[in-house]
């Protein structure tokens, strides 16, 4: 297959480059050069989407069987590529999120829950605040441009080597530094997540096949506690780190931010979010998506996450000193409840 990827340096884009190559797959790359070097292993256009008209950058006569957009935030921009390639790919691959969703309050959620509304009028910029609701207007617009032609994949989180955000890579990390470290709620709160090579093979698997359609894509097929995860991270580690369980209500009063200072961690009490973690992926299983063992995924984690600068600024996680702050507190009032 000829496959082109609308970013492809980073994370997903380059697991899927991986992935493709690793099936004898010939891949484009397509991004505007600024996120990372270029791929040597690839050829490389170096085009910016958000310019007006987005073909008129494309080589002449180019075609490819299949174009996987792993960066496309806002509906505006989309469109123009959605348009641009739409007599020039086979398949549109959309990769969205399950964040496109109204609600989160019920576990087993499906792909055909209602989606948000896109913003009016979109803004000119991406914001977490409304990044579900632009990813849904993304896939209105790659629909409307490239119809039964077009699959849409919404992950979970992401995770493994390479990865960007911290969410995940903060607890190896953590576990790697030894001693007793905070971990939040309980030990037996399931979670979900997708490691990216598994997520990125699958995609490849699904263009080959030119499948179509909407897939929610996170796991593992079964339940995955906070505890097995934890406790993956402190074996790969050495096995020296000891988690200290600490009470939901405990951290918010200290100011614990969910999910920023506390990766993967949405207190159980917001109900809002119960069902957050619980997405019903069946539908992708169905379809071929496999998982590794979580060990898997945390020892190589781990490793790229041990070989990058040690003063890596983290974007996730607890720092040190705040870290032995609400060590203490917790110490405290654990004692004065004796």
């Amino acid at each position: 297959m000829r496959i082109l990827i609308l970013g492809g340096t980073v994370f997903l884009g380059r697991a899927l480059t991986d992935a493709a190559l690793a099936r004898a797959h010939s891949v484009t790359h397509m991004n505007r050069g600024r996120s990372a070097g270029t791929d040597a292993r690839v050829e490389t256009l170096v085009v910016d989407r958000t310019a007006i008209p987005f073909a008129a950058d494309l080589p002449r006569d180019r075609t490819w069987d299949a174009v996987i957009d792993t960066c496309g935030y806002l509906p505006q921009v989309v469109r123009r590529s959605a348009e641009g390639l739409r007599d020039r790919v086979g398949l549109y691959v959309f990769v969205s999120s399950i964040s496109v969703h109204r609600a989160f309050d019920t576990p087993g959620f499906t792909e055909d829950a209602p989606l948000q509304s896109p913003p009016h009028p979109l803004p000119d910029a991406m914001t977490l605040e409304l990044y579900g609701a632009l990813k849904a207007g993304c896939e209105h617009v790659v629909r409307e441009a490239h119809g039964d032609n077009t699959l849409v994949v919404r992950p979970g989180l992401i995770v493994g080597p390479h990865d960007p955000t911290d969410r995940f890579t903060w607890w190896p990390h953590r576990a790697a530094r030894g001693g007793v470290f905070a971990a939040p709620g309980r030990s037996g709160r399931p979670v979900q997540l997708i490691d990216v090579r598994d997520l990125a093979s699958w995609m490849i698997s699904m263009a080959e096949q030119r499948v179509t359609g909407t897939f929610q894509a996170t796991g593992p097929a079964g339940t995955l506690t906070m505890g097995e995860l934890i406790d993956a991270c402190v074996a790969a580690a050495g096995g020296e780190a000891r988690p200290e369980w600490i009470d939901e209500a405990f951290l918010l009063e200290q100011g614990v931010q969910p999910w920023r200072d506390m990766p993967l961690w949405l207190p159980e009490t917001d109900a809002t979010n119960a069902g957050f973690m619980a997405a019903d992926c069946s539908r992708a299983i169905a379809r071929g998506l496999t998982f590794r063992p979580i060990r898997d995924t945390v020892e190589a984690t781990l490793a790229w996450s041990s070989s990058r600068d040690p003063r890596h600024a983290w974007k996730a996680g607890l720092a040190p000193e705040t870290e032995a702050g609400l060590l203490e507190a917790w110490a405290r009032w654990r004692t004065a409840l004796a």
